[in-house]
């Protein structure tokens, strides 16, 4: 009998026609932005959160190493994590910035993320010997960013690509003082044994003198690129897409939501492998607020005066990485707060360079045992000093940028129309030992479905990447599978990351 009322229910109200509905299907969806987000009731409101700092999982004490590396690649690939990095070292004679070696691209692997291993691959020689993990080296491999191209029409040759800054087709071109430089492609069937595929940028519209990339877009079916450029001479991003990863569209600029509070060193940005119609960046932010009293109380005093004898803003500028996300790759909504701030005041992390998170992040074991799966992103530290390099493992909650939070005096969140495929709700979501966390589904008027109410939902508490919700006479959503319904989150001493139709 109930299941009869409710049928009668919808097709009485699919005569309705309200609002447009936004089709989810089987999506995750976070509430990293305010796509998900109608309005939001009582003491509720979106919250941001920080990852947590965890062990170093290297140290870059090689000879071909040093104490400027940078611009890692991070991505799991199938069992195993692999990293790709630049080796480099800096050092200042007297008013110059100079390096005992030339820049080589290395590469490392893991079997959990936390574990690093240097494979003796035996490619490239340094100072007479090929025993040690350097893949490239040359002016084209200059900062390379590496991707596993998942393009279906993929040749096999060509399955990992990579990005590098290089020169210029015929005359350099100088825009507002600085150098403009071009992309270029390599590939690779391993990921080890690369060629390079231009002597020249396939892209040309930019300065490149970061960390660039380029991606297979599976959402778009297209290559996207995302490249350091200056705007009005403010450093800034351009986006590029292309069909076949060598013939590429006019670089546009990226658009904000709100002004950034400082220039972006980098882009760092992907889709989100858990919600692949959000796109994540995590740029590098250069302040430069120039020489202080509060800047001489920071850590490495020394250190600081002797860079600015050779270069006065590597003295004076201090670097820290943002969060970003968009649904076109266009347009970008800025996270209110710092994702990742130097934090406490050790050596080498308020300085020029560091807190400059890999592209891009991982899923990885948790530290607790039994606990859910973990975010990992890996965090430059301790760079340019008279000691080496540094890279720190961080980690947060799965979908774990920001939630819609709500005190024990409780709040909700009610979502925009949205239709879905499935049978089940799955929740990402955190309570206190009394906190709880219930959901109505209404339909387009904003009433209750009945079955669905609030009242007629199982309570749910505790702390877990996905739960299933439940309704006392009714768990089962299939019969509502099509119609536009709004969601109803009620929390108290609760937070919601994510959600999804299964």
């Amino acid at each position: 009998m109930r299941i009869l009322c409710l049928v009668v229910y919808l097709l009485g109200m699919a005569g309705i026609t309200g609002a447009e509905s936004i089709s989810l299907e089987n999506r995750r969806e976070l509430f990293i932005d305010g796509f998900m987000i109608d309005r939001l009731q009582g003491a509720a409101r979106q919250v941001y959160h920080n990852p947590v700092d965890r062990e170093i999982v290297m140290v870059f004490d090689k000879p071909w190493e040093g104490n400027s590396c940078g611009y890692f690649t991070v991505f799991r690939d199938d069992d195993l994590y692999r990293m790709y990095y630049r080796a480099h070292s800096f050092k200042i004679e007297g008013k110059k910035v100079k390096s005992p070696h030339q820049q080589y691209i290395c590469y490392a692997e893991s079997c959990d993320g936390t574990h690093w291993t240097r494979p003796n691959l035996e490619l490239v020689e340094f100072n007479g010997s090929k025993e040690n993990n350097i893949v490239l080296e040359g002016v084209g491999s200059h900062n390379l960013a590496v991707f596993k191209d998942n393009n279906p029409k993929c040749d096999p040759a060509a399955r990992y690509k990579a990005v590098g800054r290089g020169p210029r087709r015929g005359k350099e071109v100088i825009i507002d003082g600085r150098r403009w430089r071009g992309l270029i492609p390599f590939q690779s069937a391993d990921g080890i044994h690369w060629t390079q595929l231009q002597e020249y940028g396939m892209i040309e519209d930019g300065n490149m003198d970061s960390q660039n990339l380029a991606f297979w877009d599976e959402a778009q079916g297209e290559y996207r690129a995302y490249y350091r450029c200056f705007h009005n001479n403010i450093r800034d991003i351009k986006m590029a897409t292309s069909p076949d990863f060598f013939n590429w569209s006019k670089g546009v600029f990226l658009q904000y939501n709100r002004k950034p509070h400082a220039q972006f060193y980098t882009n760092v940005i992907k889709p989100y492998y858990r919600a692949k119609q959000i796109y994540l960046g995590f740029p590098l932010m250069y302040d430069d607020r120039g020489w202080t009293a509060a800047l001489e109380q920071l850590p490495d005093l020394k250190q600081r005066k002797i860079k600015s004898q050779a270069l006065f803003r590597m003295g004076t500028a201090i670097t820290d990485t943002t969060l970003m996300s968009s649904r076109d790759g266009i347009h970008f909504d800025l996270a209110p707060d710092t994702f990742l701030p130097p934090g406490p005041e050790r050596a080498g992390n308020w300085m020029y360079g560091t807190n400059a998170v890999a592209w891009h992040l991982v899923e990885t074991q948790s530290n607790l045992r039994g606990a859910d799966s973990v975010l990992s992103l890996y965090v430059s530290e301790n760079i340019r000093l008279d000691s080496p390099h540094k890279l720190r493992r961080y980690t947060l909650r799965l979908d774990g940028f920001a939630s819609i939070h709500a005190p024990i005096a409780g709040g909700e969140v009610i979502t925009p129309l949205v239709t879905f495929k499935g049978k089940l709700l799955l929740v990402n979501f955190a309570t206190s030992s009394a906190g709880a966390l219930r959901v109505e589904i209404q339909d387009q008027n904003g009433q209750p479905i009945p079955d669905f109410a609030l009242d007629d939902c199982v309570e749910l508490y505790g702390d877990t990447v996905e739960r299933a919700v439940n309704w006392k006479n009714n768990p089962d959503l299939s019969a509502l599978a099509g119609q536009p319904v709004r969601l109803r989150f009620s929390l108290q001493d609760a937070d919601i990351y994510s959600f999804k139709f299964d």
